[in-house]
């Protein structure tokens, strides 16, 4: 999933695709491409949510279009070995499983955009005999649906202090398998106390002199074998009980972080190159603000233990929804979920 920017440039969530015929739209833009044939069922996002739904609803005879995004695969796709995943006794890179999730919905019938979506108009589809359909926007083509999935997973969520965007891509960075490379022989910080910290911060230890982890508490609240993991590599150390204050920079790039100790209030400079921000993540659902219900956190509400959101026709799957588990194999479940939903709801439109 990638981020598209608004005519004002301002950075908005998204995950779509594109192609054909020309016909003029009603209350859009100046001028737009249009598909005339009314799909079964459009899929936005990827990851285990969306292509679990691809496969499903593809297996169902949905002919899905699954709109995967510019950088598709969701969070799986930066992460070095998923161990978790029933069914592969020694692991799998997460590339990998993404890579086998697509292709099997591929070979079921479903049809893949590698593009972002702009916007959409989601609507109560619900109505028998209406011929209402749902509109998802790539650029300026539309694609119109009986049934929508919503599957765009999260987005690394930002420490927000000085130097935080200044910097990034010049020192901060949200993904050690992506940028770890260019840390080789440097000492790094990993701010964040969770699983996701765990794994940013060993893997960080195969090209950085040294690894500091920054965690505001005493202890982890990562799982056990993942702490321990992390804890038995001696390039590691931690700092407890402690934020980051500020970025620090010179020359363009990261030079240092100032730190605080939330207990004595004691600040500290330490000098790195490297600040890899591992603190958990929001939901991607800006595209949907005001047309679907969204909790106080931003996560689309679903009617449980469905997937139905606040508008009939319209469905929602993954880390866009789940707050508690965050797990591959629970997305994949809402993934499923999802499209045996979305299955049962066109059976009733068709009679």
């Amino acid at each position: 999933m990638t981020f598209w920017k608004s005519a004002a440039g301002t950075p908005e969530a998204s995950a779509l695709g594109s192609a054909s015929v020309r016909v003029p739209m009603a209350n859009t833009h100046n001028r737009e491409t249009a598909v005339d044939e009314v799909r079964n069922l459009i899929i936005i996002g990827s990851g285990p949510a969306g292509y679990t739904a691809a496969v499903y609803a593809a297996r169902a005879n949905l002919k899905p279009l699954v709109i995967e995004g510019v950088q598709s695969g969701g969070a799986l796709m930066t992460t070095t070995e998923v161990e978790n995943f029933p069914g592969f006794a020694d692991g799998i890179l997460g590339p990998e499983l993404m890579d086998n999730m697509r292709k099997q919905a591929e070979r079921f019938g479903a049809e893949f955009l590698t593009d972002d979506v702009t916007r959409v108009e989601l609507v109560d589809t619900g109505d028998v005999g209406s011929g209402a359909t749902s509109t998802v926007w790539v650029g300026e083509t539309a694609y119109r649906a009986r049934a929508v999935i919503l599957a765009t997973g999260s987005a690394w969520r930002p420490l927000g202090v000085p130097g935080e965007q200044e910097y990034l891509g010049h020192g901060v960075s949200s993904c050690a398998t992506c940028d770890g490379f260019f840390f080789r022989n440097q000492n790094i910080v990993v701010v964040g106390g969770g699983d996701s910290a765990m794994e940013e911060a060993s893997f960080l230890t195969r090209f950085a002199d040294s690894v500091t982890i920054i965690h505001r508490r005493d202890s982890f609240r990562a799982s056990k074998i993942m702490a321990d993991r992390a804890m038995s590599n001696e390039k590691i150390k931690v700092e407890w009980n402690t934020v980051v204050e500020e970025i620090l920079g010179a020359d363009g790039k990261v030079s240092g972080v100032r730190l605080r100790n939330v207990h004595t209030g004691e600040t500290k400079v330490l000098d790195v190159t490297g600040v890899f921000v591992a603190i958990g993540h929001d939901p991607r659902s800006e595209l949907f603000r005001g047309q679907v219900e969204l909790d106080a956190e931003g996560y689309v509400k679903v009617e449980a233990p469905s997937t139905r959101t606040s508008v009939p026709g319209v469905f929602a799957a993954g880390d866009l929804v789940d707050h508690t588990y965050r797990q591959a194999i629970t997305a994949a479940g809402t993934g499923c979920a999802a499209a045996l939903d979305a299955e049962r709801f066109i059976a009733t439109l068709q009679g």
